[in-house]
C-alpha cells in the first residue's frame, strides 16, 4: 500500500503539466469534432473505446479487476458523477465558446478545497494557499475575458450551466475517490470504474437528448476520437488516478488552473485569435497561484 505524499515532488509537477497542456487541446479539439459528431454521443464512443483499451491494459499488466476490496458503492458513485461531469460538458459546447465554457468548469477545484477538508483533515488549505487558489482563479478569468465568443444569450447561460454543473461533478468525483476506499485501489481500477459506467451511462443519455447517431466519420473525426480515447480517457486519466492516490488532492486540483489557459493558447493557434498582454499577465498570476497553494507549510 502506497503512503501519499504530503507536497508534489518533481515527478507529479511534470506529469500535472502534461496532463493539463494536452487537456487544454482536448478542449478545442472536442469543440472542432462537435459538427460531426453529436457531443454526448462523441463523449459515449471515446469512453467506450477507453474501457476496451483499459481492460487490454489490465489484461497485459495482470491488474486484478474483482477482488474484493468494499468499493463497489464509491466506484460506482464516483462512475456516475464521472459521466454527468463529461455529458454537461459534451452538451455544453454546443451553446458556448469552448474558452468560456472552461472558465465556468474550472471552477471544480473550489469543490474540491470546499469540501474535502471534511472528510480528511490532512487537505484542510491554509490562508496563504487560498489566496493562491484565488490568484490562479482570477487569472483564469482574466485570460478568459479575450476568449469569451458571441453566442445568443439563451445558448449562452445553458452553456454557462451545464458547465458549472460539470465542474461540480468533477469536484465531487475527486471527493468521493479522496474521501473513501477508492484512494487505496490500483489506479486502473479506479479507472475503470469511471470509463465503465460512463460507457454505460452516456449512450442512454445520448438517446434521450435525441442525438442523431452516425457511423461514418471522417478522418478527422476519426483521428479526433482515438486521440481523445487513447491519449485522453486512457492514458491522461490514468495518470490522474495514480496521482490522486499518491498525492494531496487540493494542490493537484490547483494545477487544473492551467488546462483552461492552454486552451486558450491552442485557440489561438488553432483559430489565429491573437495572444494578448492580458493572456501574458494571466499566466504569471497562474504561476504564482500554484506555487503559493504548494507551499510546504507547517501547521
Amino acid at each position: 500500500m502506497t503512503t501519499p505524499k504530503s507536497h508534489l515532488d518533481g515527478l507529479a509537477v511534470a506529469m500535472l503539466l502534461g496532463c493539463c497542456l494536452f487537456w487544454g487541446f482536448q478542449q478545442v479539439l472536442v469543440k472542432a469534432t462537435i459538427s460531426e459528431v453529436p457531443p454526448v454521443f462523441q463523449a459515449a464512443v471515446r469512453f467506450a473505446g477507453a474501457t476496451v483499451v483499459l481492460w487490454l491494459w489490465c489484461l497485459w499488466r495482470q491488474v486484478p479487476m474483482f477482488q474484493r476490496d468494499s468499493t463497489l458503492f464509491a466506484g460506482s458513485l464516483a462512475g456516475i458523477l464521472f459521466a454527468l461531469e463529461f455529458a454537461c460538458l459534451y452538451a455544453g459546447l454546443q451553446f458556448s465558446a469552448a474558452s468560456r465554457l472552461t472558465i465556468f468548469l474550472y471552477t471544480s477545484p473550489f469543490w474540491v478545497a470546499v469540501l474535502l477538508p471534511l472528510f480528511v483533515t490532512s487537505e484542510r488549505l491554509r490562508p496563504l494557499q487560498w489566496l493562491g487558489l484565488t490568484c490562479a482563479f482570477a487569472a483564469v478569468v482574466l485570460a478568459m475575458r479575450d476568449g469569451m465568443g458571441a453566442t445568443s444569450p439563451l445558448n449562452q447561460w445553458r452553456g454557462d450551466l451545464l458547465a458549472l454543473a460539470a465542474g461540480m461533478f468533477w469536484g465531487l468525483t475527486t471527493v468521493v475517490i479522496r474521501s473513501s476506499r477508492l484512494a487505496k485501489v490500483s489506479p486502473e481500477k479506479l479507472l475503470m470504474y469511471q470509463v465503465g459506467v460512463s460507457a454505460a451511462v452516456l449512450p442512454t443519455l445520448s438517446l434521450l437528448l435525441g442525438e442523431r447517431w452516425v457511423w461514418t466519420f471522417s478522418t478527422f473525426a476519426i483521428s479526433s476520437l482515438l486521440v481523445q480515447t487513447v491519449v485522453g480517457a486512457f492514458a491522461s486519466y490514468l495518470a490522474w488516478m495514480w496521482m490522486l492516490g499518491r498525492y494531496p488532492a487540493t494542490r493537484i486540483s490547483a494545477f487544473v488552473f492551467l488546462t483552461p489557459v492552454f486552451a486558450l493558447l491552442f485557440g489561438a493557434f488553432w483559430l489565429s485569435e491573437p495572444v494578448t498582454l492580458k493572456l501574458v499577465i494571466s499566466l504569471l498570476m497562474v504561476a504564482v497561484g500554484i506555487t503559493l497553494v504548494n507551499l510546504r507549510m507547517t501547521a
